[in-house]
C-alpha cells in the first residue's frame, strides 16, 4: 500500500479532511511562504490527530536548536529537510525519524542520495530558486531508478488525474501532495483531495 502525505497543513478544517479520507501523514511547514504555520496552531492540530496519523515538520535550513524546541512543543517526531542540509547534520536530529528531500532534473541528481543515513528520500521537480510546492513534474523513471537508497517519497506536481500513473511508473514507498489538492496556496480543496486519495488506493499498487 502506498502511503500519502497531504503537505501544506495550515488549519484544523484541511486536517480532518485529509485523515477522514485516508492521508497517513500531515505536513506542517515551518520554513517560508504562503502555507507557513505557526508553532502554536501546529500544537493544537497535531493534539486532534488520531493514533496513526503521522505529523511531520517541515524545515529549511534551520539551526538543530530550533528544529528540536518546535518539534518538541508540537508533539512531532519526523521531520523533512528541504535545504542544503549536510550529512552531519542529521547525527544531530535523532532519534527524530528524517526524511530529506532532493530535487530532481536528471539521473545524476540523485548521487546525493547515498550521502545520507536518513529514514526517507523526497523527490521533488528541480525548479531554480523554489525549494517545494511548485506543481512542477520529473522524469518518474528516474524515482524508479532509486530504490536501491532506501524508501522513496514521490513529490512534485503530483495531482488526482496523475498520481495513479506516476506510482505505477515510480513504485514509491509514499506520495507527497501539496498544491495539486488546493483551492488556493494553504487551502485545501475537498473534492480534489478526495478524488486523490481515491486514486491512490485504487493504483493497484
Amino acid at each position: 500500500m502506498v502511503r500519502v502525505k497531504i503537505c501544506g497543513i495550515t488549519n484544523p478544517t484541511d486536517a480532518r479532511l485529509a485523515v477522514r479520507y485516508g492521508a497517513h501523514a500531515l505536513g506542517f511547514n515551518f520554513s517560508t511562504g504562503p502555507r507557513i504555520i505557526t508553532k502554536d496552531r501546529a500544537r493544537a492540530i497535531v493534539a486532534s490527530l488520531p493514533p496513526f496519523v503521522t505529523p511531520v515538520g517541515l524545515f529549511v535550513n534551520e539551526t538543530v536548536r530550533t528544529v528540536w524546541s518546535i518539534c518538541d512543543a508540537c508533539g512531532i517526531d519526523t521531520v523533512q529537510l528541504h535545504g542544503d542540509e549536510r550529512p552531519t547534520y542529521i547525527g544531530d536530529l535523532r532519534p527524530l525519524k528524517i526524511i530529506k528531500a532532493f530535487r530532481i532534473d536528471k539521473r545524476s541528481d540523485l548521487k546525493p542520495l547515498s550521502r545520507y543515513d536518513v529514514d526517507g528520500y523526497l523527490l521533488d521537480a528541480r525548479v531554480p530558486g523554489q525549494r517545494g510546492g511548485t506543481g512542477k513534474t520529473f522524469d518518474w523513471t528516474i524515482a524508479a531508478d532509486a530504490h536501491r537508497y532506501g524508501p522513496i517519497i514521490l513529490a512534485g506536481g503530483l495531482n488526482p488525474d496523475n498520481v495513479a500513473g506516476a506510482i505505477r511508473i515510480a513504485r514509491p514507498f509514499a506520495v507527497d501532495v501539496c498544491s495539486g489538492v488546493e483551492a488556493g496556496p494553504g487551502q485545501k480543496d475537498k473534492a480534489k483531495l478526495v478524488s486523490f486519495l481515491s486514486a491512490v488506493q485504487t493504483a493497484g499498487v
